[in-house]
């Protein structure tokens, strides 16, 4: 698969970014903690150059908590806060707001010696798209204040919000990079649902799922779908799983695109189980 997607709203997106950029105190690069490595965009080094910037995992609920405690492990031996959270419950938004604060405190302890009044902190929240931005700021703010979406695109203009008295966000679209250089980022991050279903080979991506998860979790998928995936390959397991669910088409042949709407879905959602499909030893 050559795998990519830059729409034009995107190359306005970093131009948005560049240009507001002034106007904050910090940036939080949201990252799925599925993919740590391939929902970092690369562009952000040279974007926000010396801006402070809080690395956050949204997304942990959905990912292997084994794997992501190497990937913990790993940020943290470069020196980067590593904070996982689940925008759905709240969980690590406390740990987020104290590293906010900590990141920002010598410019406070500076501003108060010069006379200057604190004012709320300016936070731009950045990330790929779908990784979940919306709804990280609703539940922060308590309240629909951005749109949100099962599916990547849906903020397309910058918002800033009003999370409390102590902080305000500014909501920015999803961003990708031009070229994935290495197809498995494009994969990871197709899979992931950072890029639109409808750009993809669906049933291609799956066959690489079902490879991943053979590999790597068998037992979960044998476990879902009540299979053996013993000796297989991806094209029999995708069959055998759209026949046990009665996906059929003419002539009782396996409707082996609807078994991978259904299959891709319900990676996504861990309905299959917490799932990583990338560690930070294969770097």
């Amino acid at each position: 698969m050559n795998i990519n997607w830059y729409p034009g709203h995107m190359a306005k997106t970093r131009r948005l970014l560049t240009e507001n950029l002034k106007l904050v105190d910090v940036v939080i690069e949201l990252l799925d903690a599925r993919v740590p490595n391939s929902s970092q965009n690369p562009d952000f080094d040279a974007i926000f150059n010396n801006k402070k910037r809080v690395k956050v995992f949204n997304k942990y609920d959905l990912s292997d908590p084994e794997i992501s405690n190497q990937w913990k492990h790993y940020f943290e031996k470069q020196g980067v806060p590593c904070i996982f959270i689940n925008s759905k419950t709240g969980s690590g938004f406390k740990i987020l707001l104290a590293e906010i604060e900590n990141q920002l405190k010598e410019k406070f302890e500076r501003d108060k010696r010069r006379g200057i009044l604190r004012r709320p902190i300016r936070a731009m929240v950045v990330g790929i798209p779908n990784v979940g931005k919306s709804t990280f700021i609703n539940r922060l703010t308590g309240r629909a204040a951005a749109r949100t979406g099962d599916r990547p695109g849906v903020t397309r203009d910058k918002q800033w919000i009003k999370v409390n008295k102590n902080i305000h966000f500014l909501d920015t679209p999803g961003i990708l990079w031009p070229k994935f250089e290495d197809q498995q980022i494009g994969l990871n991050l197709a899979l992931s649902g950072a890029i639109k279903d409808e750009i993809m080979d669906l049933q291609g991506m799956v066959y690489k799922l079902i490879e991943f998860l053979t590999c790597n979790y068998s037992n979960k998928l044998e476990l879902r779908y009540g299979i053996s995936t013993d000796g297989k390959k991806s094209h029999e397991i995708l069959d055998e799983i759209a026949i046990k669910r009665g996906f059929l088409v003419d002539l009782g042949k396996p409707d082996t695109l609807k078994a991978s709407q259904v299959i891709l879905d319900e990676f996504r959602g861990a309905v299959i189980g917490k799932i990583s499909l990338e560690k930070p030893d294969s770097l």
